[in-house]
């Protein structure tokens, strides 16, 4: 079970992540969308996805440096573990509570929106609730996560992040997550699963960040001239630039 769980779970759900996006990208192009429901109610929405979006962005921010930066990196650095915990609660409890925060209002429009509902569908259903648990778990683990249910201090960057780490390199340590606190483990399991749903959700738009709109060139835009006892736009552009009018 342990293999299972930790070694043939996760590259199952990563290759689900990895061939999900190239397929739905080759095959589903017009699909690849978030959907949007703006149209439909506009109040709701433009206070539930800042709050979401932005308190995923600090969440992230958060997993990154807790799981990819090993800890004697922040300890050369003079960042105590009592430190690093404390920045932990600081930085994280907020952008936690602000996404779940956001999830909720963005779920409460989803159903009390008759048009948004109608367009609900159920991998949109599962979605929120795999992703909500994760989530709400991580909240837990960053609240409660220092003390174990039996007494005494868990310090997640000893197991859980070379855990993390070693996934990428094909050498999963399996007995590490194994060791893990139940809401530790549970967390990580529940974020594989999202991983492998990814693809086939609105989680896609992700991926489609407007990058080019930074460096493409200004639109310029002009009114058509409209002269007395003439009707708009008799007149014939000229190219380049016109003197303005005194």
């Amino acid at each position: 079970m342990t293999t299972f769980l930790w070694v043939i779970f996760p590259y199952l759900c990563l290759t689900s992540f990895v061939v999900g996006h190239y397929w739905r990208y080759r095959y589903d192009k017009f699909g690849w969308t978030t959907r949007s429901s703006q149209l439909y109610e506009d109040r709701l929405l433009r206070i539930g996805s800042p709050l979401f979006h932005f308190g995923m962005l600090g969440v992230l921010a958060g997993h990154i440096i807790g799981l990819v930066i090993p800890q004697v990196w922040t300890d050369a650095l003079g960042l105590s573990r009592h430190a690093y915990h404390v920045l932990a609660l600081v930085a994280g409890i907020p952008a936690g509570i602000a996404a779940v925060a956001g999830l909720l209002i963005l779920i409460y429009r989803r159903r009390m929106t008759g048009p948004v509902f109608s367009a609900t569908t159920n991998n949109d259903k599962a979605m929120y609730a795999v992703l909500g648990a994760v989530i709400l778990l991580g909240i837990w683990n960053t609240i409660a996560g220092s003390w174990l249910q039996f007494g005494g201090e868990y310090n997640y960057r000893d197991g859980v992040s070379p855990y993390f780490r070693s996934i990428f390199t094909f050498q999963p340590k399996a007995e590490l997550m194994a060791d893990a606190p139940l809401g530790f483990q549970l967390h990580a399991l529940f974020a594989f699963l999202l991983f492998a749903m990814w693809p086939f959700t609105r989680l896609v738009h992700v991926f489609s960040a407007p990058i080019g709109y930074l460096t493409r060139p200004y639109v310029v835009y002009r009114s058509r001239d409209v002269r007395p006892g003439a009707g708009v736009g008799t007149r014939a552009p000229n190219p380049g630039w016109e003197r303005s009018a005194r």
